[in-house]
């Protein structure tokens, strides 16, 4: 017993600080937690001092060993340790400014960008491709189009670190690095946001002019305005309305916009289908006389189905407008709006492209399709109403789509001033970013003429 006595009681050999014991395992001072966490951030964020660059967070734990049981995943201890600071911009810019979207807001979003006048000229497709093809290549390219979306929906955000890539440019960074997803990704996504900007307004000002004609009629005394005039008339109003301060303050301008879209959709083809076939119209697949304007022409086919379905380079934006975290993730609600917004779709691009092939066939007009259609073979037996209610339709969807390809350019603009000043932008250098670039879309819209006919073969480049 003594001689245990003195072992117990001698004083330990002193070791150098270089020979420091391990602790052993179950006395680690700190352990790695790398569950997915129960908030999801913006890659923008400034990490706080306890998380890794991994994006693993490192607590403190004490000497004796906590059981499992007592700390689940889902705990109030594990949630309380979350330290995450989110960055300020997030907060300062028009797309995440506000996050309390829903999946109704996501289906007006998604049905407003994915419809447009774009639907109207699938009959001319079918003129080259014909009966069998045509159907083949529309319906591949719906599925196409639901399967890239739901890609583009779960990529939203990382169940590993917590990122919300709520920009398409942040995805593309994550992917191929920030260097080179500028070189791939920054100019596509200027274009399909701003080229898609000039093309509305090609469109909204066209089509502005044909409705002061409808409601003129023949026996008008006034001088009306010229193209470019109306052009004009159209920017100062969707500039106008592109005040409004971020994604979710336009839902219910893209409300407006869907059923606008829809029904001017379903108005031109019921009308087509209820006048009956032209007389003399043939099916047959038109065919030029080389083998290299062939080609030309099925490309510009299938660039003309490709630009019916557009949109991709709004999902993220319209699902950052959502609020998210582990139990709820902002991908279950998208979804569901974008399931509910793209039946709508089908139910109104088959129908007019099958509609309109079975009513004109070949003499459907290459440059505007079912609506030059319908003002060409029908102005005389269709009441002046309709026409001028459908030409309204166009004009009101063509703002309301301006609102929403519009976001991406306008959060830009704002982040390059948010980044470099480290404050929000004020409210009138936002108004006179936002009225700069929709009189750019205008100036580009007048002096580039030939934009409109060259869309459809590039929108199927950037698709």
């Amino acid at each position: 017993m003594e001689d245990n006595d003195r072992v117990n009681s001698a004083p330990l050999t002193p070791r150098p600080a270089s020979m420091a014991p391990t602790p052993p395992i179950a006395q680690t001072p700190s352990i790695i937690v790398s569950a997915p966490p129960s908030q999801f951030h913006s890659p923008s964020l400034s990490r706080s001092p306890l998380l890794t660059p991994g994006g693993t967070v490192i607590r403190k734990t004490p000497r004796f060993r906590t059981p499992r049981f007592i700390t689940p995943l889902g705990s109030p201890i594990r949630k309380a340790l979350k330290l995450t600071k989110l960055d300020p911009q997030d907060a300062w810019l028009p797309i995440t400014e506000s996050r309390n979207g829903n999946a109704y807001y996501a289906a007006y979003h998604t049905l407003c960008s994915g419809i447009g006048i774009q639907a109207l000229v699938l009959p001319v497709a079918f003129t080259v491709l014909g009966w069998t093809w045509g159907v083949i290549c529309l319906t591949l390219a719906f599925i196409w189009q639901l399967y890239t979306l739901y890609l583009m929906v779960q990529l939203h955000e990382s169940y590993e670190d917590g990122i919300r890539y709520s920009r398409y440019m942040q995805l593309a960074s994550a992917t191929f690095g920030e260097k080179l997803s500028k070189f791939l990704a920054l100019f596509p996504i200027m274009y399909l946001s701003g080229g898609t900007c000039v093309a509305l307004i090609v469109v909204g000002g066209s089509t502005s002019k044909m409705f002061y004609q409808t409601l003129c009629g023949a026996t008008c005394t006034s001088k009306p305005l010229t193209t470019v005039e109306w052009y004009l008339v159209f920017t100062c109003a969707a500039v106008l309305l592109s005040q409004l301060p971020n994604m979710n303050s336009i839902a219910g301008v893209s409300l407006i916009g869907a059923i606008t879209a829809v029904g001017y959709c379903t108005m031109i083809w019921v009308v087509s289908v209820a006048k009956g076939r032209l007389p003399n119209v043939s099916y047959n697949p038109v065919r030029a006389g080389t083998e290299i304007a062939r080609i030309f022409d099925v490309l510009n086919a299938l660039g003309i189905i490709s630009f019916a379905f557009r949109g991709h380079n709004l999902i993220l934006e319209i699902q950052a407008t959502m609020p998210s975290d582990e139990k709820h993730p902002s991908s279950v609600p998208m979804w569901r709006g974008v399931k509910g917004a793209y039946t709508i779709v089908a139910l109104c691009l088959f129908p007019i492209a099958i509609g309109g092939y079975w009513a004109y066939g070949h003499m459907i007009p290459a440059n505007g399709g079912m609506l030059t259609a319908l003002y060409t073979f029908h102005s005389q037996d269709v009441a002046r109403s309709v026409l001028g209610l459908v030409s309204f339709f166009v004009i009101i969807n063509a703002v309301s789509s301006f609102q929403i390809y519009g976001m991406p350019m306008f959060d830009h603009m704002e982040s390059n001033y948010t980044e470099r000043f480290k404050k929000p932008c004020p409210w009138w250098l936002r108004s006179i970013m936002r009225a700069m670039f929709g009189y750019g879309c205008f100036f580009i819209a007048v002096a580039i003429p030939f934009l409109a006919s060259v869309a459809d073969i590039v929108s199927f480049w950037g698709m």
